[in-house]
């Protein structure tokens, strides 16, 4: 009889934490794996990539979020600062993904009201992963932030510290991703 408390319990508890993790706001990509090929590379810099950036879906935001935002951040790049690759925001919560390639902005895939504003390399939109040669391996934190705001009130010429402090300030809750990346 003791047994069987035990087994029934333990059931119980894993299904618990099934059911609990499978509720929580999480970030994923059917394009992009642990590490970012060349389809992801930037064109420039000397790396000479696609330049595209992947598709990524999000799910289980909290009911109080008003709008989304997305960054990929280089903690690794020899900056002192890191390096901001990509910074989306005012992304509308009815958008749950970004399609492949979306973060060209010539080809406006993104919702409408949905701003890039400049990176890193002084331009919106992407800009891939270029880690200078002999580095060694540069991990790519890719963030959706769930915001309890409509907007944020910046626009695209914004820089990515101050679109940064924003985020920090209006953010509900985020979840990540993370590649890797050694240029060749």
């Amino acid at each position: 009889m003791i047994h069987k408390k035990i087994i029934f319990t333990t059931l119980l508890i894993i299904s618990s934490i099934t059911i609990i993790s499978q509720n929580t706001f999480t970030l994923s990509s059917k394009t992009l794996g642990g590490e970012a090929t060349l389809k992801e590379e930037f064109n420039g810099f000397g790396c000479m990539g696609e330049n595209e950036s992947p598709q990524l879906s999000w799910k289980n935001a909290p009911e109080a979020t008003k709008s989304f935002a997305i960054t990929m951040y280089d903690p690794d790049a020899p900056t002192g600062s890191g390096w901001w690759h990509w910074i989306v925001f005012d992304i509308p919560t009815s958008t749950t993904e970004l399609v492949a390639n979306a973060g060209d902005i010539k080809l406006d895939l993104t919702p409408e009201g949905t701003i890039q504003s400049i990176t890193n390399y002084g331009a919106q939109g992407y800009g891939g992963p270029c880690p200078p040669q002999g580095h060694g391996l540069h991990q790519y934190i890719i963030t959706v932030y769930a915001l309890k705001t409509d907007t944020l009130g910046l626009d695209e010429n914004t820089n990515p510290a101050v679109v940064g402090y924003y985020l920090w300030n209006n953010t509900i809750a985020k979840a990540s991703i993370v590649s890797y990346y050694k240029r060749k």
